[in-house]
């Protein structure tokens, strides 16, 4: 765990502890695999899919975070800070064991708003309850560094007081998520796809993670023209009933917006289509205040490598060892144990 890193001074009297590389919360846009723990005096960040143990810092008070700075970085790294140089040094954490449970507090949080849920892809959901109980057992472990500053997220309750069940198998969503049905006869299908969706554009528990989980189709019937569009709604659905997503459609001539509706496992909507269509569409689902405009971060590309890690944790937390570094959490383990019924 022991590693380089580089002590900076950056704006409005913040300190930057970071090794070459490593994501920070000063980042103007942060990929989706970035854990984030908020600690006592300032927040630490690991890229998850780097494999990164030792954490990058971004402090805002000194004095709180030298509570922690020796555990995390090492007497050197802490006695440099105190003394205001910068510069690199190399970081031995004093208490090891403390950052790994860090790192998987981090992950935990992480994991409630990014776990790649999919009745598609046959990616399990993890249990809200047990994920709210690794948070909670796991806070403890961390309370040096936390000390209050990590708060738990909340429990989203659904009408009926509980959370829902899975509400399908894969092979039954085999159809839903390709193209959309037949069209009316006499309709004329002009153009056709299916895709993903930006992550960090809606909140989770809305939409199925799958790169298949939206579809759409333009079709010209009757002198008009109409983009109808779908997408999966996501395993363990469960959200305010106010909170619809939206479609963009866009072509190089136009725009059209509408919110979609859910019937069912699905979201659905018909827009009038914009001059176009016929050509050239692109659909992006989202909520109306939620995430970046800019699909520069979070491409299909790495939410593939987080499907595929998902993957690879559920497959270990099937048959969990006793390695302390990266044990799952209990909400894995569970996930794992309901996957051959998902």
């Amino acid at each position: 765990m022991n590693g380089t890193v580089r002590i900076r001074r950056a704006a409005d009297g913040l300190l930057v502890i970071a090794p070459d590389g490593a994501p920070t919360v000063l980042d103007g846009a942060a990929e989706i695999d970035v854990l984030v723990l908020e600690a006592a005096g300032g927040h630490l960040t690991w890229s998850l899919l780097a494999g990164q143990s030792l954490p990058a810092a971004v402090i805002d008070d000194m004095r709180v975070a030298q509570d922690w700075l020796w555990a995390v970085f090492g007497e050197e790294v802490a006695l440099a800070v105190d003394a205001g140089e910068t510069g690199e040094l190399t970081a031995a954490p004093g208490l090891p064991e403390l950052v790994t449970s860090a790192r998987r507090l981090g992950y935990a949080h992480w994991a409630a708003r990014w776990w790649p849920a999919s009745t598609i892809d046959g990616i399990a959901p993890l249990d809200e309850r047990l994920l709210l109980d690794d948070i909670a057992t796991l806070s403890e472990a961390c309370e040096m560094i936390v000390d209050g500053a990590d708060e738990p997220f909340e429990v989203a309750e659904s009408p009926t007081g509980r959370v829902p069940e899975a509400r399908g198998r894969a092979e039954e969503y085999a159809l839903a998520a390709g193209p959309a049905a037949a069209a009316a006869p006499g309709a004329l299908v002009l153009a056709r796809g299916t895709g993903g969706w930006d992550w960090r554009r809606c909140p989770p528990k809305l939409l199925d993670a799958s790169e298949q989980a939206v579809s759409w189709e333009v079709v010209r019937q009757g002198g008009t023209t109409t983009v109808s569009v779908r997408a999966v709604a996501a395993p363990q659905s469960h959200f305010p009933s106010y909170l619809h997503p939206h479609v963009l459609v866009r072509t190089t001539a136009g725009t059209a917006d509408a919110a979609l509706t859910l019937a069912g496992d699905m979201w659905t909507t018909e827009v009038p289509a914009p001059e176009g269509a016929e050509s050239t569409v692109t659909v992006a689902i989202y909520v109306p205040g939620v995430g970046p405009d800019s699909s520069e971060h979070g491409g299909p590309s790495v939410r593939q490598r987080v499907r595929d890690l998902a993957v690879r944790r559920l497959r270990r937390a099937a048959d969990p060892s006793d390695e302390a570094g990266d044990a799952p959490l209990l909400a894995e383990i569970d996930a794992a144990a309901s996957d051959s019924d998902f």
